[in-house]
């Protein structure tokens, strides 16, 4: 029974639709995670995730769908698009959304503010379908039906996670939108980080790792709280992943950009990393793993 991951939405910081970016996508973070069951867990709820309502209400129907919806955090590229997906307006739906606090702010109030009148039409309380939010709290295991997903937390400012996502007999597939790998910033992440965050990707089957920027780029954006594709070559190197997806593409970077990226990710990972796969996540791509 195969894991099919779809990449809605692989930009970030905000949404660039336009000819530029026509082939890797402009929408921000999105990805849907599907068991041979017709299992589903959602990762992020950026713009990419209009389109994926959409298509979900296409195969399912107004109220066949169910799911759980995994925040990384609660940055703007990573919640705007949940008002727009379509599957909270139709009664019958049950969605489950899933986010860590911030400090004191629980991700329910964070979602209530985004959803108040001065700013969208329909409050959170007016939605048609079934919606519960839980907070993700590291060590304490996510079970859905179909996954079993763990979390940690990442270097990024704010409270920001990494999920890993198992299935008994199953691939095992780590998120990790937004995390800098680099030694800018100070992060709340405890002693030996590093070191941690390796074995909680060990040899996971497909690593999706932030790389917004160019090695060339990184030192004007140190403390940003995101890295490149070398460091995420490097990381997927060290930890014993077998596929690496380039991941929360820089707005300013067009395809062409992206072109060359992976290129020279690519020629890193055979002079590094042996047999590592290295791509760039584009939408609408899918993988059956």
């Amino acid at each position: 029974m195969s894991t099919a991951v779809t990449f809605w939405g692989a930009r970030g910081t905000i949404a660039t639709p336009g000819p530029q970016t026509a082939r890797y996508g402009g929408n921000t973070a999105c990805v849907e995670i599907t068991d041979g069951s017709g299992n589903l867990v959602i990762l992020d709820a950026g713009t990419g995730i209009r389109s994926l309502g959409k298509a979900l209400l296409g195969r399912n129907g107004p109220s066949g769908v169910q799911a759980d919806i995994i925040l990384s955090h609660a940055h703007w590229d990573h919640i705007q698009g949940l008002p727009y997906f379509a599957p909270l307006f139709m009664k019958g739906n049950v969605l489950k959304v899933w986010g860590p606090k911030q400090g004191d702010v629980e991700m329910e109030t964070i979602l209530r503010a985004m959803m108040t009148p001065a700013v969208f039409p329909v409050p959170l309380d007016a939605l048609a379908a079934t919606l519960e939010v839980e907070h993700v709290v590291p060590d304490s295991p996510i079970r859905t039906p179909g996954f079993t997903v763990r979390a940690m937390r990442v270097r990024h400012p704010a409270v920001t996670m990494g999920y890993r996502l198992e299935r008994e007999g199953g691939p095992a597939i780590v998120f990790v939108t937004d995390d800098e790998l680099g030694k800018g910033g100070d992060y709340d992440v405890g002693p030996n980080w590093r070191s941690r965050f390796v074995n909680f990707i060990g040899g996971c089957d497909l690593l999706i790792h932030d790389a917004t920027y160019l090695p060339e780029e990184y030192a004007s954006h140190a403390g940003w709280g995101h890295s490149t594709w070398q460091e995420a070559v490097d990381l997927a190197h060290e930890a014993g992943a077998r596929r690496l997806a380039l991941f929360h593409h820089d707005p300013e970077h067009d395809d062409a950009t992206l072109d060359d990226a992976v290129k020279r990710a690519k020629d890193h990972a055979a002079r590094v990393a042996g047999s590592l796969d290295v791509f760039a996540a584009a939408e609408r791509m899918t993988l059956n793993l």
